[in-house]
Formats: structure tokens, sequence, C-alpha cells
């Protein structure tokens, strides 16, 4: 069993809804220190300040960071070595909502889970872990997994970081760096990204199908999301595939492949 306490975290899109849940239960949990990325720095400070001011002077740290720029994703990395000496968790979270820019999309939300998890996996996390085992927690959604008529490209994004997870997740990759790699798919949760318009979307009949589909849906708090990221980071199998929705505790999906095609 993976425990919190002690160890140093990185999460991207920390400073509101769910990423922000984390990192204040992370550090009620005992996490000595985290470092919160995010592209807007007057918000993100902000939050820093209040985790230190409940948590203790120093257990978090704010770093300005795009992470569909890998370089500065990177750099990001190197900044919360250089602070905490140490990194062995990795929270993938940011989002954007740039709906009609479906290319920003795809930037952020795919192609920075991949950066973020392949710098996690492969440079940092094995040599500056504190224990024997670190962990890498892809936030997805259930979108990723059903579908999503009002948001396709978020949908293929989703599914894309699910598939990542699993397949980096392979065991033939964690028996040579002892690093976790786990997704996690939140449904319907009270966050910013509830809160769109139609600009927001591709167009009118997207925004009409996104209204459909949530109308008679009640968003579940970002901190039921939170806790089930510590309780799965404690108990998750590596690859493994987790929901978390209807305010209710995570559960493992299994997807199963009955056959395997040779090519």
């Amino acid at each position: 069993m993976f425990d919190v306490s002690g160890k140093i975290g990185l999460i991207t899109g920390g400073t509101q809804g769910i990423g922000a849940a984390i990192a204040k239960e992370f550090l009620q949990a005992g996490l000595r220190g985290i470092a919160i990325l995010a592209r807007t720095e007057g918000k993100g400070l902000q939050v820093v300040k209040d985790l230190n001011e409940e948590f203790g002077d120093g257990k978090a740290i704010f770093i300005q960071t795009d992470v569909a720029d890998k370089k500065q994703f990177d750099d990001a990395f190197k900044r919360t070595i250089e602070v905490f000496k140490n990194i062995d968790i990795v929270v993938n979270n940011a989002v954007v909502d740039s709906g009609r820019n479906w290319e920003k999309y795809i930037a952020v939300n795919l192609t920075g889970p991949i950066t973020g998890t392949f710098l996690a996996f492969e440079n940092y996390i094995p040599k500056y872990r504190t224990g024997q085992e670190g962990v890498i927690i892809n936030i997805s959604s259930v979108a990723g997994l059903y579908g999503n008529a009002g948001a396709p490209h978020y949908a293929a994004s989703k599914a894309g970081v699910i598939e990542l997870s699993r397949s980096i997740g392979n065991d033939i990759h964690y028996n040579r760096v002892k690093v976790k790699v786990i997704a996690i798919c939140p449904g319907y949760t009270d966050t910013p990204g509830v809160l769109v318009t139609e600009e927001n979307y591709l167009g009118a009949p997207y925004f009409k199908a996104y209204q459909d589909r949530v109308k008679d849906l009640r968003p579940q708090p970002s901190t039921t999301v939170s806790k089930a990221v510590v309780d799965v980071i404690k108990k998750g199998r590596n690859g493994s595939v987790w929901i978390v929705m209807d305010n209710q505790p995570p559960y493992e999906v299994r997807l199963e492949i009955n056959k395997v095609i040779n090519m």
C-alpha cells in the first residue's frame, strides 16, 4: 500500500476545482510538500498562500506553467526538485475550456498529460522519489469511457488519457522503474468547467447536446474526487482505471481484451 504521508507531489491545474481539492486533500493526508502548476499566476499564488497558512509555511509552491509547452513543464519538474529535493506523486489534471479551438483542447488535455507522464515516469520519479515506489495519477473523465455528444474532442482527449495510463501502466514498464500509473475518471463534478456557455462548445448543436445530457444530473463536489484520489493512490493497482461518480466511493472498471490480434 502506497502511503502519501511524507511524500512530495506535483499537480497540474491545481488552482481550482478538482485540482485544488486534491492539493488540499494531499496535505491533509500528510504530504510533505506539493508543487502546484497552472497558467494563472494570481490565482496560483493565492491558493499557495492559503495552503501554507493552513498547513505550514513552505508546504506548497506555485510554478506558473503551460503544460502544452514541454520546456515549461520540464522546468517545473526541475524547480520542484530544487525546492523539495524529491518527487513521488504526479497528478496530471490540467484542462482547458477552449471548446471552439479544439487544437488547444488536445494540446492541453491530451498532449499535456502525455508530456507530464513521460517526464515523471522516465526522468524524475525514479531518480528523486523518497521511497521504493512512485505514482502517477492521470485525471480523465467518464466521457473518455462512454463518449460525450456535446464535446467529442473532449471525450477523445480523455479516452487518450485512459489508454495512455493503461499502456504505460503495463507491468513491463513498472518492473523497470517501479512507478504506478493510474487513470481516474470523474463523473459530473462541481468545477468551474460546469459553468459554461455556448462559446465553450463547437457550436449551438453541441451546446444543446451538453445541456440535454446534464439537465437532470446533480454534480458531485470536487472533494469526492479528491478523497477518491488519495484512496486509489493507496490501493489502486498499476494500469487500473477508476470511476468516481454520483458522489459515491471510487470503483475500478475492468477493460478486458478478450482476443489479441497479431499484426
